[in-house]
């Protein structure tokens, strides 16, 4: 196993443990009695977690290695997976999800950092395959726990099951993970100044079009487009296939057409998914709207990691958790604010503002463009 293949691995247990717990949390809400809004609180925990973490993975990879603190946030995941299971009152839970989402924070910040110094020894883009692995491990996790589930078995023995999957695959991965990591400067955490911000910026956007597909496809096609509560999951089926398919394949791209072609051909690509969607009449047409959005989303975020590497407004240390928790935000704000939108307003009216916000991530890229003098190869 070379570092490249180390990388993919850590990006599939991140995907795979998220989605495994996605599957969990019903059982964690049956077990814990909590309602509706309750668990909306307590799932925060599991953000906040997260949110408080990123930060301190810049200058702890930059002390201690990548290899280090992986492994330290991949085993706090693993240890904490199936407890998620046992929680009984929602204290517990709350506890325990900010233990998890510390796991998740530090794994996600890290994974980045070893990601960008392993293109940059390389020298050729890797990182659209590195999410892709993310988005594999996502649709294994789901996969295998529902499986695991049909099979008869108990949430907390599927549970162990693939915290011993996350663990094997740490063991596999653990001689190939960077002893080390760029040199901390400045401070543990920093305002996003410079083309930094702009990277947060676009990646906040995405990440909050993600969390809109991820939380409003289905009820948008229920209860706005009158389609069958059976068929309401087509939607985010739909993108996360056309995301998965087009990170797999976006280094090949990126390499043909360069990176500023592929973040302004997505953003165009998900805005005119999101215009299918609110415009169309057919259910093919929407759906089609879905998969131009998870194909136009797919690729921008691991550029804008890539480019972290090669920008000179804040140490990598400090830029890659400072843009992580710009994404992170996104994912927790945009369904939020979709929400209130929708209350507001309607839900299509909500989802023309989400398209509206991705014509400002072509025109940040241009402003990258122009202020980093990326000049790409046709």
């Amino acid at each position: 196993m070379n570092e490249r293949i180390a990388t993919r691995c850590i990006f599939f247990i991140a995907g795979l443990a998220t989605a495994a717990w996605a599957v969990m949390v019903p059982f964690a809400k049956l077990n814990t009695g909590a309602n509706d809004a309750l668990l909306g609180i307590l799932l925060l925990c599991l953000g906040g977690g997260a949110i408080v973490s990123m930060p301190l993975a810049g200058p702890l990879s930059s002390r201690f290695g990548c290899r280090r603190i992986i492994s330290c946030a991949v085993i706090i995941i693993l240890i904490s997976m199936p407890f998620l299971t046992l929680a009984d009152t929602p204290l517990v839970l709350g506890l325990l999800l900010l233990l998890f989402g510390t796991g998740i924070g530090l794994t996600d910040c890290a994974m980045n950092i070893q990601a960008i110094l392993v293109e940059k020894n390389e020298n050729v883009p890797l990182m659209s395959g590195f999410h892709g692995m993310y988005s594999v491990g996502g649709i294994a996790g789901a996969g295998v726990m529902t499986g695991l589930l049909s099979l008869g078995l108990s949430i907390l023995t599927a549970s162990l099951l693939i915290s011993l999957l996350v663990g094997l695959l740490l063991l596999i991965s653990f001689r190939q993970l960077l002893s080390y990591a760029s040199p901390a400067e400045g401070p543990a955490f920093a305002i996003p100044k410079g083309e930094v911000l702009l990277f947060g910026a676009i990646c906040f956007i995405v990440f909050l079009a993600e969390g809109t597909v991820l939380d409003w496809s289905a009820v948008y096609l229920v209860e706005v487009r009158n389609v069958a509560e059976s068929q309401g999951g087509l939607g985010f089926t739909c993108f996360a296939l056309a995301m998965t398919v087009g990170r797999l394949s976006g280094d090949a791209i990126i390499t043909r057409l360069g990176h500023l072609r592929v973040v302004v051909t997505g953003a165009l690509l998900a805005f005119a998914g999101f215009c299918l969607i609110f415009t169309a009449s057919s259910l093919a047409l929407i759906l089609a709207g879905y998969l131009c959005i998870g194909a136009g989303c797919a690729n921008i975020v691991p550029v804008m990691f890539s480019q972290i590497g090669k920008q000179k407004s804040m140490p990598q240390s400090v830029a890659v958790p400072a843009v992580t928790t710009m994404g992170y935000i996104g994912v927790l704000a945009g369904p939020a604010i979709i929400g209130f939108i929708a209350h507001h307003s309607s839900l299509p009216h909500a989802f023309v503002f989400v398209a509206a916000l991705m014509v400002v991530v072509l025109l940040l890229s241009m402003i990258l463009h122009k202020n980093m003098k990326l000049r790409e190869e046709v």
